[in-house]
């Protein structure tokens, strides 16, 4: 019996995935979420962040305490997830937002480890440039994250959010969240964390038709994100199909950026007919 790994993206983590781990358990699909390199249980934030009273300017300074973290870092960390979990057979892994860099990376790493890989809305840059280089892309006009990043990411090794500013709250919550029932939204805003490392959307690497290539994929096209506009997802999902062995599956939902936390069970039926 096949696992389901589910990868979430910058600022997010494990938690995120529980709606849809209750809908696969309802149709007796073993899952498991886990934390990328600085995220959830292995996030730290700056101290700055917390400090009162709040200098906006000091927090938008200080460098990150996750700045280490590389696409290569944490995908060697996934494979060893994926091993794990599912005792070194093939699993489903299920990829979010940026969290498709390092998923992306690590099938190419290790490719006997995956079953099938899905994207859901999410980057997965195996065009030999890095995940940010799309954030520039034309079919990317229109996102919304550019303007609610703070400090330079170059200095701080983060791209670095704030969440808990009131001005800008309601900002990253239509961002992310824009179709997710309100309570929910900000219980979700509530448990993101600030930094995103900068090494993750950084990294250039190569990938190659005889490994990441022959892993069957799916991608989940979200048509309402500004986040990762629907335009570039298609792109995404063609320079996938220039690279794999078998054309990649598209499913579309009339979802933003987060249809973990607004379709749930729509998004479980997707994992599962590929488990």
């Amino acid at each position: 019996m096949r696992n389901v790994i589910l990868v979430h993206g910058l600022w997010h983590g494990s938690w995120c995935w529980s709606l849809v781990a209750e809908h696969l358990a309802a149709r007796a699909v073993p899952s498991v979420a886990v934390d990328l390199d600085g995220h959830g249980l292995k996030s730290l934030s700056p101290k700055a962040y917390s400090a009162r009273p709040f200098d906006a300017a000091a927090f938008a300074a200080e460098p990150s305490p996750v700045a280490a973290v590389t696409a290569s870092s944490a995908a060697a960390t996934l494979v060893e997830q994926i091993r794990r979990i599912g005792g070194g057979e093939p699993c489903v892994v299920v990829a979010h937002s940026m969290g498709g860099i390092v998923a992306t990376l690590a099938a190419e790493l290790e490719p006997t480890l995956f079953s099938h890989l899905v994207y859901v809305t999410a980057f997965a840059p195996v065009s030999g440039r890095p995940g940010a280089a799309y954030i520039a892309f034309p079919e990317n006009a229109g996102e919304t994250v550019g303007p609610l990043l703070r400090g330079d990411l170059f200095a701080t090794g983060a791209l670095r959010l704030d969440p808990a500013d009131p001005d800008r709250n309601g900002a990253v919550r239509e961002t992310f969240y824009a179709d997710v029932e309100p309570a929910t939204a900000q219980a979700a805003l509530a448990l993101i964390t600030p930094d995103g490392p900068a090494g993750i959307a950084g990294e250039t690497f190569t990938v190659t038709r005889e490994r990441y290539g022959s892993v069957p994929h799916t991608y989940v096209v979200c048509t309402q994100d500004t986040t990762i506009r629907p335009d570039l997802q298609r792109r995404i999902t063609r320079e996938i199909d220039a690279v794999s062995s078998t054309p990649t599956t598209v499913v579309e939902f009339d979802s933003s950026h987060s249809p973990f936390l607004s379709m749930p069970e729509p998004l479980a039926e997707a994992i599962t007919a590929v488990w």
